[in-house]
Order: C-alpha cells, then sequence, then structure tokens
C-alpha cells in the first residue's frame, strides 16, 4: 500500500478563508472494548511552519515511531490537549456523545480559542449533546465552526499530529490498566476483542474498565 504523505493544504485554505487559529482534532479508542476513548487537538497558525518530517496518520506508524513523535508534534504547534470520556460514560451517554464529551474537554483546556475546528471523519460529533450529561466542562464550552474531511488523519499533518498525541496516551493508558487487571492482554491488544482477549473474558469475567454494555459475554 502506497504510504500517505499529508499536506497542509487544507489548513492553508481555512487560513486563506480568514480564520486566524485552526484546531484538528482526531479521537482513538472508539473500536475498543477497554477504558475510555480519547481525543486529541491541536491548534495551529499560518506560522506553524514545517511538520514534522516522518509524521504520518497513527495508524500507519510504529508504537517507537509514535513515541518518538511527540515532542517534535508538542514544538511545531502552538497549543495541544487531550480529553476522554470513561467506559462508564460510554455505556451511559453511548460512543458519539461520550466522544463529542471527550473533545470538548479537549476543548476546554486551551488557552487559545481555534477560530474553527478540522475533524476527522464524515460527522459533527463534536457538537453533538443531550441531556443529562451532568459535567459542567463538557456542556459549556462554546464548539467553533467544525469542517469535517473523510481520512483527515491521513491527508492533513495537523490530524496527523492529533491522531499521533492520542494513540500514544491512550496506549499508554491501556499498558498501565494491563498491570491492574492482568490476563486480558491489553498491553499487546490495547482493549481490542482478539480470539485472547475474548478467551480471557470468559475465564476471568469482566472488568470495571470493560465497556459493559457491548455485550461481551456473548
Amino acid at each position: 500500500m502506497k504510504v500517505v504523505v499529508p499536506t497542509l493544504d487544507v489548513e492553508a485554505r481555512l487560513f486563506a478563508e480568514g480564520y486566524r487559529w485552526v484546531g484538528s482534532l482526531d479521537e482513538v479508542g472508539t473500536g475498543s472494548a477497554v477504558g475510555p476513548c480519547h481525543c486529541a487537538i491541536v491548534v495551529i497558525g499560518p506560522d506553524a511552519g514545517a511538520f514534522p518530517p516522518r509524521l504520518r496518520d497513527s495508524k500507519l506508524l510504529s508504537a517507537s515511531v509514535r513515541r518518538s513523535l511527540v515532542p517534535e508534534i508538542e514544538q511545531w504547534v502552538h497549543e495541544y490537549a487531550i480529553g476522554s470520556a470513561s467506559a462508564v460514560e460510554i455505556d451511559q451517554f453511548g460512543l458519539t456523545t461520550a466522544l463529542g464529551v471527550a473533545g470538548r474537554r479537549a476543548l476546554a483546556q486551551l488557552r487559545v480559542t481555534p477560530s474553527v475546528v478540522l475533524l476527522d471523519g464524515q460527522r459533527d460529533w463534536l457538537s453533538v449533546t443531550r441531556p443529562g450529561l451532568s459535567d459542567a466542562t463538557a456542556t459549556s464550552v462554546v464548539v467553533p465552526p467544525v469542517v469535517t474531511m473523510v481520512k483527515a488523519d491521513r491527508y492533513c499533518a495537523s490530524v496527523a499530529a492529533a491522531s499521533v498525541l492520542a494513540k500514544v496516551q491512550r496506549d499508554a493508558l491501556l499498558v498501565e490498566l494491563s498491570t491492574r487487571y492482568p490476563g486480558y492482554g491489553w498491553e499487546r491488544n490495547k482493549g481490542y476483542v482478539t480470539a485472547s482477549h475474548r478467551e480471557a473474558i470468559g475465564r476471568l469475567g469482566l472488568t470495571p474498565e470493560h465497556r459493559q454494555s457491548w455485550n461481551l459475554l456473548a
């Protein structure tokens, strides 16, 4: 498969349209059965300069390369933040709403408010909310205009940067959780339901970190 090198073409177009700060956001952990989903947002301005040359969509990079890219990304972007929504919140509100909560928690940490958010995918889940959310951070933060783009994490350098930051943090969390709940192989499978993970669930049962609404015992 040909590896696509991301560019800043989309970001440049947004700057040309008059946006001062572009916030680029990506999520990880939606397909996992364990732990929170994470959303990372990076903020860049028109003077961001060249991005790290090894930067790609996090799914195209090895774990060691992703980790080594983190300080380079932190130096390149103007600002970044990572938010999460727990397995309990995913069970309570559903994955789409939980993603919005995680994304807005990331937004709320920023010192600079993005003029626009570039979001990977075809649906604006960042703006999704619902009655019953008690988290004041997630409900009160103002969401800027959102631009969605399918495979933005592959084609847009700033979204690729967000994907790397989110992936590294979540992977580190799953390694930590694997020491609290040994036997499930989370340090390897990162919570995805592999054959060995399913066997462990059948043998050991579910943990508080499993997404209980996912019918994992079926």
